[in-house]
């Protein structure tokens, strides 16, 4: 293994051109699938460079970051970076991949059961009000936030339907912020506005909903601030997207 993972270690001594040729298929076999496997993981991110592009990128990011975990799953992590360096000029391409990821690690976050209308109410009866304030709201595993500076909404469509060249990423009037989870075994993910954004990064925090009360009071007043942290709160709910409290 180690032979086959270092292309400049040397070889046994004695080793005839046949062996050493045959060694060559080998370290090109394992490269080749690293990248097929990178390749599943960023697909769209693949269409959208282009697949000369992405195996590229993909064999610079594994010299450099060789797989360290004992399944694929972990060997792509850390590509949106590399694509920031390798993409400077086109932001959208690390954006897209960082989004991959993220559904990528949705898919693969251990099961949780999201807690329902029924569940949080049972759970939080008989609260005092220092027992809404210390409540932390626990996220399905999985859940994350991606910030973002074009419509990836719109590229992730385009590039899922596979028709034709999709348009030029657009780029947002003002940065935003996308939240993946996963919908049963589906990955699934939605632009959050400002105010949703601060909410649901305080949850993955672990800050306690009083302090999200405060961080959107904040931003937009008393009264408004309340509200909102009541309604995102039964939003988060009813979608599933947390799993139990803590207090």
């Amino acid at each position: 293994m180690a032979q086959v993972l270092d292309e400049h270690a040397p070889l046994p001594d004695g080793w005839s051109e046949r062996h050493v040729a045959g060694m060559a298929v080998y370290r090109n076999n394992y490269r080749t699938a690293l990248v097929e496997a990178m390749r599943a993981t960023y697909e769209r991110t693949a269409r959208w460079v282009g697949d000369e592009a992405f195996a590229r990128a993909a064999a610079h990011h594994l010299i450099h970051h060789p797989p360290a975990g004992w399944t694929l799953d972990v060997i792509g992590q850390g590509f949106a970076a590399t694509l920031a360096d390798l993409f400077a000029h086109d932001p959208e391409v690390p954006e897209l991949a960082a989004l991959e990821w993220a559904m990528h690690t949705a898919f693969t976050a251990p099961d949780a059961a999201p807690l329902d209308a029924a569940g949080f109410a049972a759970a939080t009866a008989g609260f005092a009000e220092e027992d809404w304030q210390a409540m932390a709201l626990l996220p399905l595993p999985g859940c994350a936030l991606v910030p973002v500076a074009h419509d990836l909404p719109a590229l992730w469509r385009a590039l899922g339907t596979g028709d034709g060249e999709p348009s030029p990423a657009r780029a947002l009037a003002q940065p935003g912020t996308l939240l993946v989870w996963r919908e049963g075994l589906n990955p699934v993910f939605r632009p959050l506005d400002p105010a949703e954004a601060i909410g649901f990064s305080a949850i993955l925090r672990g800050a306690g909903f009083g302090e999200i009360c405060a961080a959107l009071v904040d931003r937009l007043g008393e009264q408004e601030g309340i509200e909102r942290a009541g309604a995102l709160l039964g939003q988060w709910i009813a979608e599933g997207l947390i799993a139990g409290i803590r207090r």
